[in-house]
């Protein structure tokens, strides 16, 4: 509705008679608007559609904090208030309940993960609707549901049979604490990314998807998508492509020794070779005399996490495997280390080693007093005798054969043809990236749908047979052994095979957590298919998803995993796109300002520490709408922030500020003249619309809260007409009705609105009233302020310089100075460069 049209039949109270009470509001509207089923989701397909999405929360606690409603209420607000806008939106929400956050809570509390799941989603929504947040509940999904876990298990065969899905034996991460196997992405610094416990190397047969088949269209995709330039980067810097050389040494006695090299100019370099510790040739290659050392330092390799390994304030160390490796560029002899520095994860898990020209090699070189031979050329210095540090930039090859000279641009190239022509180098591009490691040797997850047959080997469970039901089993904990509690579920793991009838064994890994969310934003748009995974109509009117906000801390995890699922998806021809999450935002993490049990402050909220500020407390103490004004209020969305308990009495005082503003009986004798106010009204809806369409909360309510200080004024000064006041007013509950749900509900209908307010349009603006009349000018002399000049807001740039110059404390420094230029900086300042 526009500002200027105002709401019939109005039925204005005296404030007297009934003071704000935000409990008896929330106790009224819940259930009013649950019987509207005003949350409901119309499938009105010709509306422009908006879809909002949350990370759906793992449900793995007692219940959400103060620092989850800074994600999901910012969401709520956003959703709202792009309904009022004119779209169709959805705004969904789930659990994320599969996986090792809900099976450790369950561990924790010595219940079934069935139990502690339950509970603690029926307590997660009891919350969410305790906070007024606006969610269709008949779209609600859980992925540890068998309707749910079906799709993923159909998604796992989509990849087994495009080649995407395959076991495999490696060394593997390892959770002692978890007693599970771990992706890559999970391992964060060396910990458990669940529960900080230093992870270990195992060997055991794992099932992986291959997302490195995507590395490069995970990297070039990310140009088109809105998202911060910082998780852009995380996720490049994960895949990590680099382009160079694959060259092969060899053994003395013939083995080869490839490895990858971005600097194959540095060659003639080389004047040692590392292995890994782990890598599968050094047992061939250590010599008897060296074999007890070589042993040794593989053990304690393996005890030493990869964070520590690659460490820069780390003393390197190493031990000779007495045998030398055949450089291919000069045919020189050098010897063979093993260090840890080296890791077997990384291109061959080998390295020549150029220690002018590395820091890492330089380091280890300078501790074994092994040689150092410069062949880039930095200025004068050609000799690694003085040297204090490794030279990593371009130059020219000095000491390098009939390559001298090159610039060492040139020569990565010209080296590696001069191989490639012998068969001993060829141009290759590495990634740091490693293949998904999806299976676990935990109980609560989507069973793996694949059948092991002595005479077919892996074979799949047919999609006629899904879902794959998670046996109910009592001894469903972790056995410590590195094998599944599902093995002892004998009646469900032995099986028939699928191709031949014959005797076969289910899969007894499970996936891990991170598949199931891989797709639940597609599941959304159709909840209740029991056909497919979801409606491809619904999916192509509502994805991809518009608004995506959750943790950082997902950066190289889930929004890595979530890409990979979905150009699989579109490449098997399931959905027309090939990026899910249009723009995505993280949110600040908010700490406590409460001593957690070490004593410390300003930490992130979590049960385990009992820092926790839960909402009931907040809500029980202010009012939703009090917690949810303060959650936009307290600071930028995108920043981490200490929460300030002592902060939200102010939005106390305005909410009844507001509501005394809009319940009062006003008149006035005055004409709807006030330029001023009208002028900050449509500013004001202009603004507010503005800021929240672009996240920014604090600065929406800090226009809401001027604009009420300044009706306020007018109404103690009967400076404001009564229809400028009650079109400021309606106004005024129509922004608020995002933010401040059940106070704008119960003052819409006091001024006698029909319908609820979360169905009205945003309130409109002209757009000649936000444009301001006058601006004042600053106006500086040598870039030093003299005075300021108030003009109109149109004047041109000779005008203003005239007006200027006649203020008479800028007339009297200008005098007797030459003018040399003027520099207008249109509405905001001119400046005199004079002398």
């Amino acid at each position: 509705m526009a500002v200027s049209e105002p709401i019939a039949n109005r039925a204005i109270k005296d404030p007297e008679s009934d003071r704000y009470d935000p409990k008896a509001l929330e106790a009224r509207w819940q259930p009013v608007w649950d019987q509207m089923e005003l949350d409901r989701v119309r499938e009105l397909w010709d509306l422009p559609k908006f879809y909002c999405l949350d990370m759906f929360p793992y449900p793995s606690g007692d219940g959400l904090s103060v620092g989850h409603g800074h994600n999901y209420i910012p969401t709520d607000v956003v959703s709202r208030s792009m309904r009022m806008r004119g779209y169709n939106v959805l705004h969904p929400m789930g659990w994320d309940s599969f996986g090792q956050p809900a099976e450790n809570e369950a561990i924790r509390r010595g219940r079934h993960p069935r139990e502690t799941t339950a509970r603690n989603t029926a307590n997660y929504k009891r919350q969410l609707r305790l906070v007024g947040n606006s969610y269709d509940w008949q779209r609600e999904i859980d992925s540890s549901s068998p309707a749910y876990y079906h799709w993923t298990q159909w998604f796992f065969l989509l990849l087994f049979r495009r080649g995407l899905a395959y076991r495999a034996n490696a060394p593997v991460w390892w959770c002692p604490s978890c007693q599970t196997t771990l992706a890559n992405e999970e391992v964060h610094g060396g910990l458990c990314w669940r529960c900080d416990t230093p992870v270990e190397r195992r060997e055991m047969e794992q099932w992986y998807f291959r997302i490195t088949a995507y590395a490069d269209r995970l990297l070039d995709d990310l140009k088109g998508i809105d998202w911060p330039e910082s998780v852009k980067t995380m996720q490049e810097n994960w895949i990590g492509r680099s382009e160079g050389a694959l060259v092969r040494f060899h053994a003395e006695d013939g083995t080869e020794l490839p490895v990858f090299t971005t600097r194959p100019d540095t060659l003639f370099g080389a004047t040692f070779f590392v292995m890994a510790p782990e890598h599968p040739l050094v047992a061939q290659l250590t010599s008897p005399e060296q074999r007890a050392a070589v042993e040794e330092y593989v053990g304690m390799a393996r005890r030493t996490t990869e964070i520590e390994r690659t460490s820069t304030t780390r003393t390197r160390t190493g031990v000779p495997v007495g045998a030398f490796a055949v450089n291919p560029v000069n045919d020189e002899r050098i010897p063979i280390w093993i260090a840890d520095y080296v890791l077997p994860s990384y291109g061959t898990g080998m390295i020549m080693a150029v220690p002018a020209h590395d820091a890492r090699d330089f380091d280890f070189a300078r501790s074994y007093d092994l040689p150092i031979r410069v062949v880039i050329a930095s200025g004068d210095q050609t000799s690694g005798e003085d040297l204090d540090t490794a030279y990593t930039g371009d130059g020219r090859l000095v000491h390098s054969g009939t390559f001298n000279g090159m610039p060492s641009v040139d020569a990565r190239r010209e080296i590696t043809r001069a191989l490639e022509g012998r068969g001993l180098a060829e141009f290759q591009v590495n990634y740091k990236l490693r293949d998904w490691l999806i299976s676990r040797q935990r109980y609560w997850g989507a069973p793996i749908p694949i059948v092991h047959c002595p005479a077919h080997g892996a074979v799949p469970v047919p999609e006629s047979e899904l879902p794959v039901r998670l046996p109910d089993i009592v001894d469903w904990q972790p056995t410590g052994t590195g094998r599944s509690p599902l093995e002892s579920a004998t009646d469900w793991v032995e099986t028939t095979c699928p191709q031949c009838g014959g005797p076969a064994r289910r899969e007894t890994d499970t996936m891990g957590g991170f598949a199931c969310s891989s797709w639940y934003f597609l599941r959304f748009c159709s909840p209740r298919d029991t056909e497919r995974p979801f409606d491809p109509a619904a999916v192509n009117y509502w994805m991809p998803v518009d608004l995506y906000v959750g943790g950082l801390e997902h950066a190289v995890m889930h929004l890595l995993y979530a890409r990979f699922w979905t150009k699989v998806m579109y490449d098997a021809g399931l959905v027309p796109f090939t990026e899910p999450f249009a723009r995505y935002r993280p949110q600040g993490v908010v700490h406590s300002p409460l001593p957690d049990k070490e004593g410390n402050v300003g930490k992130r909220m979590s049960k385990s520490r009992g820092n926790v500020i839960t909402p009931d407390s907040v809500v029980e103490a202010h009012g939703a709408d009090a917690l949810r004004l303060y959650e936009l209020f307290i600071g930028p969305f995108e920043q981490n922030l200490i929460w300030d308990e002592k902060g939200i009495n102010g939005i106390d005082r305005f909410l009844n500020k507001v509501w005394d503003l809009c319940t009062m009986a006003y008149e006035s004798v005055n004409a709807d003249a006030d330029d001023h106010a009208q002028r900050l009204l449509h500013k004001t809806i202009k603004k507010v619309g503005d800021d929240l369409a672009e996240m920014r909360f604090n600065t929406a309510v800090s226009g809401l809260m001027i604009l009420v200080n300044d009706l306020a004024d007018a109404v103690r000064s009967a400076s404001i007409g009564a229809g400028l006041w009650r079109a400021a007013t309606d106004a005024l509950v129509l922004m608020l009705a995002p933010m401040a749900v059940f106070q704008a509900e119960e003052l819409w209908h006091r001024r006698g609105g029909n319908g609820s307010v979360h169905q009205q349009p945003w309130p409109l603006y002209d757009p000649a009233l936000v444009t301001d009349q006058m601006v004042t000018i600053a106006v500086q002399i040598n870039s030093k302020l003299r005075d300021r000049l108030e003009v109109p807001a149109d004047a041109t740039d000779e005008a203003v310089r005239s007006a200027a110059e006649r203020l008479p404390k800028v007339a009297e420094a200008l005098h007797n100075k030459q003018i040399v230029k003027v520099f207008y900086a249109g509405g905001r300042l001119i400046n005199f460069i004079v002398r």
